[in-house]
């Protein structure tokens, strides 16, 4: 019974981590296109999106990394042997890559929060979709519980980046086409 309480929790973290980690990136890309605009707009504009950001950072994002990690913690020591199966060295891989991809996410929030912008919106919609592609890929890893399942898992993933970029492009050129009509 414990175990199904922890595995809830460390769950409902994991999705309002990943909803910080999916919006963070919006937020930044409001906030690039908010200092193209007209004074006083673009301090306006600005300054409402850093109090945006630093509350879903700070009040969502972060703590729910946290307790995401402890909970995973937990189920760890009550199914030890998880850690023995191949398919849970993959997810811990992808795992210490969502936790680098958060960090990096963190360094952004710090250099938007100074207004030290260095990224162009273009950028910040490909970063955007990095917190999808881990996603994918260890909830698949998770659902099939297969090490050699994950090959075809990556393959996917990578059809996955194909489309999203696609995708990003032709967003781009809708966006374009519109504001140039």
């Amino acid at each position: 019974m414990e175990y199904n309480y922890i595995k809830s929790l460390h769950l409902i973290f994991v999705i309002t981590w990943f909803a910080g980690l999916f919006y963070i990136p919006r937020l930044f890309i409001y906030h690039i296109e908010a200092r193209q605009k007209p004074q006083p707009d673009s301090d306006i504009l600005s300054e409402q999106l850093k109090i945006m950001a630093k509350r879903l950072w700070y009040i969502i994002t972060w703590p729910s990394a946290i307790l995401a990690t402890i909970f995973a913690i937990w189920l760890l020591i009550l199914v030890p042997g998880w850690l023995e199966q191949g398919w849970m060295h993959v997810k811990l891989a992808f795992v210490v890559l969502l936790i680098a991809y958060h960090i990096k996410n963190h360094f952004i929030f710090k250099q938007f929060q100074n207004d030290d912008i260095r990224w162009s919106s273009n950028g910040m919609r490909l970063w955007n979709e990095g917190a999808t592609l881990i996603l994918f890929a260890i909830v698949f890893l998770v659902i099939l519980k297969s090490a050699i399942s994950w090959i075809w898992g990556l393959v996917g993933l990578i059809g996955l980046g194909v489309v999203l970029m696609l995708g990003i492009k032709l967003y781009k050129r809708l966006r374009d086409r519109n504001t140039s009509a």
